[in-house]
């Protein structure tokens, strides 16, 4: 079973030598993490002992960053302790661009016309 611990346990952890955060209620110990952090060790410093949730989801770390992030994980935060959990939005499907004639006579018109009247300065410049 998962270790439990409280905020106010975590809020006590939030040095250099004991840094952890908390992610979607999970615990993780970035300690030996400090250095070799992408974004520096001021990011997980300053979140040491807090909620980085948002901060996490909001940087749009990968989905290798978020399994590789497990390697860390103590625990879990206590059931009295837990806030609800920000989902990620999975993207809209792109319906909105379907291929129609008039998208396509828009698209390609002027570059037509342009190369239309080059090709008619020409003839008249140079013949």
């Amino acid at each position: 079973m998962a270790q439990r611990f409280t905020r106010k346990e975590i809020e006590a952890r939030n040095r250099r030598d004991d840094a952890v955060i908390i992610i979607d209620n999970v615990v993780y110990d970035v300690t030996h993490f400090l250095d070799d952090h992408p974004g520096g060790v001021e990011v997980l410093l300053n979140n040491a002992g807090r909620d980085a949730s948002r901060c996490f989801h909001d940087v749009g770390h990968s989905d290798d960053a978020k399994q590789w992030r497990q390697r860390f994980r103590l625990g879990e935060v206590v059931d009295e302790d837990r806030w609800e959990v920000i989902r990620e939005q999975a993207a809209a499907p792109d319906t909105e661009h379907e291929l129609t004639l008039s998208g396509l006579i828009n698209v390609w018109a002027p570059p037509l016309f342009m190369g239309a009247l080059a090709i008619l300065a020409y003839i008249y410049l140079f013949s």
